[in-house]
């Protein structure tokens, strides 16, 4: 399906639904990193080239999520020079307190438990061909980054954002911009936990294959059972089975 992305890359750029559904996903890929700090303040992006083969786009699909990233103030350009990440201190319209402590990651999964297996329920009742499309090529990516034995937390985050908007319930996506960089601590150790010889990527990818078929097939019980299983997988191989007191 990624080659699929590249080789009908004019035939997206011919089609505005299309090409405004792929720009959005790499617009959230960006944005994750900026949130996250991958892109610091006055970091210079990769070039439109660099990023278009990077996510397996056209430039056009490229130079329109960075249009939005730019019309939101996230970055700005250098005549000659390229787009920069623009310091922002503006804050949150819904924020949650930092990660601070392990406790706090453990509170997040707690959190998320709460929220996602529903957004999954909900994306499978109320998915489109738009939606389905937009999570697949996330899959697509996740499969790439496996395949280089890397673990990517802004797609992995862009994933779980996928559902969340599938379950055409802004609530849902709110709560999930608002956590990004809280997810992002913990998707960091993960990643970290899955490097090895026991083959702890491939799993993950299974997990979120088998998420991203049961929303497009419609298996709404399904769906929020292998969301709610994965979830729970993440935070006990994080945690390595062993679980705070967090009633201490």
């Amino acid at each position: 399906m990624m080659s699929d992305v590249k080789q009908a890359g004019a035939g997206f750029d011919d089609e505005p639904r299309h090409r405004t559904l792929f720009a959005d996903r790499v617009y959230q890929l960006l944005l994750t990193r900026i949130s996250n700090g991958e892109y610091a303040p006055d970091h210079k992006l990769p070039s439109e080239k660099e990023l278009s083969d990077q996510f397996d786009v056209s430039r056009p699909i490229v130079r329109e999520a960075l249009e939005k990233l730019r019309n939101e103030g996230l970055i700005y350009s250098r005549q000659g020079a390229g787009s920069f990440v623009r310091l922002r201190s503006e804050p949150r319209s819904l924020g949650f307190p930092p990660v601070e402590t392990i406790a706090d990651i453990q509170r997040c999964y707690e959190f998320r438990l709460t929220i996602e297996p529903e957004a999954a329920y909900f994306a499978a009742q109320r998915r489109n061909e738009a939606a389905v499309n937009s999570i697949g090529r996330v899959v697509d990516l996740l499969s790439n980054a496996t395949d280089q034995q890397r673990h990517r937390e802004d797609t992995d985050f862009a994933f779980h954002l996928a559902i969340a908007d599938a379950s055409n319930n802004h609530y849902y996506s709110s709560a999930m911009q608002a956590l990004r960089t809280h997810i992002a601590v913990g998707m960091k150790l993960h990643g970290l936990a899955l490097m090895g010889p026991g083959r702890g990527l491939e799993k993950v990818l299974g997990e979120h294959r088998v998420i991203f078929e049961a929303i497009r097939d419609g298996e709404a019980e399904t769906a929020r059972t292998l969301m709610r299983q994965h979830l729970e997988g993440s935070r006990d191989r994080l945690f390595e089975g062993r679980m705070l007191d967090l009633s201490l």
